[in-house]
């Protein structure tokens, strides 16, 4: 049987009158890379600070590796690393001080803390920069240090709260890269939180949470092809007039955003002749194409993720 790493359920939580997160329930596979995808203030990171022990859920239960996080949290952060979406690094201190200050918190000492230390910055390759100020690095380098904290103690799991924070494409795709070598060398689990849609594309499953509520969950190739068909985009100077024309005539449900009409249509390389030949001159633009998991946000919350 596959090892459960994470176990979500029923999982609520309340500030005051506002309820952040509404009886979520999933579970992440031991060696799986697995993201929580959603915008801002739509519960990710209650979640995040749930899961690693920082908050007690006003209701539910999260196991990890079968430990409740409520009733045995120490057990929970001995098996657990974790990054913080603010930087939680001494910029005054070398790398190599960060590591050692982080590894002793662990009770680690001696012989084996050096050792850590220095497979930790194998793999996220900082040897050469491990007597450097952290605060002369840049964002990326940064990110590996603290990368390189979490992986000291050796956990089976990784936790990150929107790991790309504040990094350039090229930062992105190294760290990216780290989380796929870990997983690859050591079968460490990672769940992350993101609202990057190429970032939770390169997971093995996705869990789309919106207003507290996770709305679909599985791999980016089966959330996409459950909309079914193609997204069509249409440009005209009368969205209104000629978003309700055509649902009137081909039946179709049809959505106004970000100026243009959009159409979630099966087979659109037949419907879109039919469709310019239905409303001559009223089209200016129409382009179509399979869809992405921004187009499963759209599909299941009825908004943009942004």
């Amino acid at each position: 049987m596959t090892t459960q790493a994470l176990v979500v359920s029923n999982l609520s939580h309340r500030y005051g009158d506002r309820e952040a997160l509404k009886r979520v329930s999933f579970s992440v596979s031991a060696g799986e890379i697995f993201a929580l995808l959603g915008p801002n203030g739509g519960g990710k990171t209650t979640l995040f600070k749930i899961v690693s022990t920082l908050l007690r859920a006003s209701s539910g239960h999260v196991r990890v590796f079968d430990a409740d996080v409520a009733r045995a949290p120490d057990r929970v952060r001995r098996s657990m690393g974790v990054v913080f979406q603010a930087p939680a690094l001494d910029p005054r201190l070398t790398v190599i001080e960060n590591l050692r200050c982080h590894g002793r918190l662990y009770g680690l000492r001696g012989p084996t803390l050096d050792r850590r230390i220095r497979d930790a910055l194998e793999l996220v390759r900082l040897q050469e920069r491990r007597a450097d100020l952290v605060g002369a690095l840049s964002g990326g380098l940064q990110r590996r240090v603290e990368l390189a904290k979490a992986l000291l103690p050796q956990p089976q799991m990784l936790v990150l709260d929107e790991p790309s924070t504040g990094l350039d494409p090229g930062a992105r795709r190294d760290l990216w890269e780290h989380f796929v070598e870990l997983r690859s060398l050591r079968d460490t689990t990672i769940v992350l939180t993101t609202h990057l849609m190429d970032e939770a594309a390169g997971c093995d499953r996705v869990g789309v949470l919106h207003e507290g509520r996770l709305v679909t969950v599985g791999s980016p190739a089966d959330l996409t092809s459950a909309i079914g068909g193609d997204v069509v985009h249409i440009v005209t100077r009368d969205l209104d007039g000629l978003a309700g024309r055509i649902a009137e005539r081909f039946r179709q449900q049809v959505d106004i955003l970000d100026g243009r009409l959009r159409i979630e249509r099966p087979r659109a390389h037949e419907f879109i002749p039919d469709l310019v030949e239905a409303f001559p001159g009223e089209i200016d633009a129409v382009t179509f194409g399979k869809p992405t998991l921004e187009d499963v946000f759209l599909h299941h919350t009825g908004r943009r993720l942004e």
